[in-house]
């Protein structure tokens, strides 16, 4: 899929209230370290993820995403936003659409339209296809693409879980993975090039799915409470497998090699998953930017977070080819490439 006229005209993001560290939470989980002889650190050495950020438990996913986005609309009139995505895993409830909570509390024009997108943690960067295909089209001029992901309730749920006395080594397992998600509020306001002429270009992308996968992760929950297990060796394998695929396929449509490609945004999930996907894909470790280490796996708010941060640490230069490495349950990998400005 190309994109001729896409541009991200700008974007915002709305930081965790607060940040719990992996060796405090190592510490809420003392009577199952010891009783597991578990050695105290590993999370940390296991993951490279030093904290993560959460908000209260019973904080509404709108609530975060409308933070983000007030941000980007103080320069953006809000009668010209054309359509309002909600791209996030955690929502306020199933009916009616986030997205419905968002434009009231933005107080978005009347004609514009909503809708919800869930696709794990590509959420944002499927918004981004979809919506691009509008902008493309004529049919629409401009979206604006929001996520609120809260960690909150699934780390709380988890260390309730873990802290049973039946939990063992072999247990735990299918928990670990969710003690690295993060929280974090961003906002993209996407438009045609008409009406950002100088702002960074959405080049285009590509999408490949593996849904024999959709096992090896799986939550469920609401504000109040959530949980997650996930296959973390498969998830990682399968991931792989499917990365290299679509960075194959990716690459086709863009026109692009590796040595074409100047920055790196992947998603966020941790040390070994960077390395391993780097690696396999044939990428440089020193192109890509990162954030997993004190913001965690921020779901589908990990990419766009990662981008914004890359940006405001001075990491992306004009003229720069980007690519933005997405992965996420289900499986489902989607990458976009990018010219900065």
């Amino acid at each position: 899929m190309i994109f001729k006229h896409l541009r991200l005209h700008s974007f915002s993001s709305q930081e965790p209230e607060s940040f719990l560290t992996s060796d405090e939470i190592e510490a809420r989980l003392g009577a199952l370290y010891e009783r597991a002889k578990l050695p105290f650190g590993r999370l940390e050495l296991q993951t490279g993820i030093k904290r993560r950020g959460y908000f209260r438990v019973g904080t509404a996913p709108s609530s975060i995403a409308t933070l983000a986005a007030q941000k980007l609309l103080k320069d953006f009139p809000k009668e010209e936003v054309d359509l309002l995505i909600h791209a996030s895993v955690c929502r306020d409830f199933l009916e009616p659409a986030t997205a419905a909570a968002v434009h009231a509390n933005l107080g978005l024009s009347p004609h514009c339209m909503i809708s919800d997108l869930s696709n794990a943690c590509l959420g944002v960067l499927s918004s981004m296809l979809l919506a691009g295909q509008m902008i493309e089209s004529g049919a629409i001029r401009s979206a604006l693409i929001v996520s609120g992901e809260n960690a909150g309730p699934l780390i709380d749920e988890t260390l309730k879980r873990l802290l049973d006395p039946s939990m063992d080594r072999k247990k735990i397992k299918p928990y670990i993975a969710s003690l690295t998600i993060g929280s974090a509020g961003v906002a993209f306001l996407l438009t045609h090039e008409s009406l950002a002429p100088s702002a960074p270009k959405v080049l285009g992308g590509a999408t490949l799915t593996d849904s024999e996968s959709v096992k090896l992760c799986q939550g469920d929950g609401s504000t109040g409470g959530l949980m997650m297990e996930t296959d973390s060796e498969a998830l990682l394998k399968a991931g792989i497998k499917l990365s290299i695929a679509n960075w194959e396929k990716t690459r086709k449509v863009l026109g692009w090699k590796n040595a074409d490609v100047d920055k790196i945004i992947p998603h966020q999930v941790g040390t070994a998953h960077r390395h391993a996907m780097l690696t396999e894909l044939g990428l440089p470790l020193d192109k890509d930017f990162q954030t997993f280490e004190t913001y965690g796996n921020t779901g589908s708010a990990a990419v766009p977070l990662t981008l914004i941060k890359a940006f405001e640490a001075g990491f992306l230069r004009p003229k720069d080819r980007v690519a933005l490495l997405g992965i996420g349950s289900g499986l489902t990998s989607t990458m976009l490439g990018m010219e900065w400005t």
